[in-house]
């Protein structure tokens, strides 16, 4: 007989406040419901419409803390700061926050164009940085708070075919290790985590080929596929206070690829 597995819950994170970009898909949903399932109080920013609704009217049915979805294009920077202001508005605070949207659309080095390039950075790095820097404050007069920057493996293996992509997450571990050590004395944290292959919906839509499955398979120590919720459940622990001493970290998710 099969037993469902069971996983940690963490009392810290209960009424805390999360701010998750990206999280009406993929990674950012299955962030968005472990927070949820944790009873925090969990903002959502993205710009897809009816997934998010849908997130939300999900998460509301199945009994877990209601979160809110904000529709927001986040390479519009005035817009993002925006958003923030609004959250706070509702919530009064921000405990942490998830740097999870990103784009890995295949592109080669030839078609690269200044615009191209503009464009990949704004959605994968840019953002990032004015996210953090527009919750910086409330977390520094909390005296608190956590700042987790989703990277990639991609920069580790390293990739070919994406390479604005990979040069953006190489960028966020840079970015993720200079805010720590700025941060550090508000007792802010700020690490990253660094995703292999992870099996969302749109990486099989779109480059999950037989071939591609195998070379991942190939690669990994573990031979099967990870999934969102593995990636959430790292998040919900750097988040959480039992990680508070913590900061300036990288964690790899990639069932040892690299």
């Amino acid at each position: 007989m099969e037993t469902r597995a069971e996983f940690a819950t963490y009392p810290s994170l209960r009424d805390r406040v999360v701010v998750i970009t990206g999280g009406a898909s993929g990674i950012g949903e299955a962030i968005v419901e472990a927070f949820a399932a944790n009873q925090s109080r969990v903002a959502f920013l993205d710009l897809q419409v009816e997934a998010g609704e849908q997130l939300v009217a999900r998460l509301k049915n199945a009994g877990a803390s209601e979160p809110v979805f904000v529709r927001c294009d986040l390479t519009d920077i005035e817009a993002l700061q925006e958003a923030v202001r609004g959250i706070l508005e509702q919530f009064g605070a921000i405990d942490a926050l998830v740097n999870n949207a990103a784009n890995d659309t295949r592109h080669s080095v030839d078609e690269v164009t200044p615009e191209l390039w503009e464009r990949t950075m704004a959605v994968n790095l840019r953002h990032q940085f004015f996210m953090a820097q527009a919750v910086i404050p409330v977390m520094k007069q909390a005296g608190r708070g956590s700042i987790i920057n989703m990277s990639s493996i991609s920069w580790m293996v390293p990739s070919t075919g994406l390479p604005v992509y990979v040069t953006a997450k190489a960028a966020v571990v840079g970015m993720t290790r200079t805010l720590a050590h700025e941060l550090g004395r508000h007792n802010i944290r700020v690490n990253a985590v660094l995703p292999g292959a992870i099996m969302t919906e749109r990486q099989k839509r779109l480059w999950y080929t037989e071939e591609y499955k195998a070379e991942i398979l190939a690669a990994q120590a573990l031979k099967r596929f990870i999934l969102p919720e593995e990636v959430a459940r790292l998040i919900l622990f750097l988040a959480a206070d039992d990680s508070s001493a913590i900061t300036s970290q990288s964690y790899v998710i990639d069932a040892g690829w690299v």
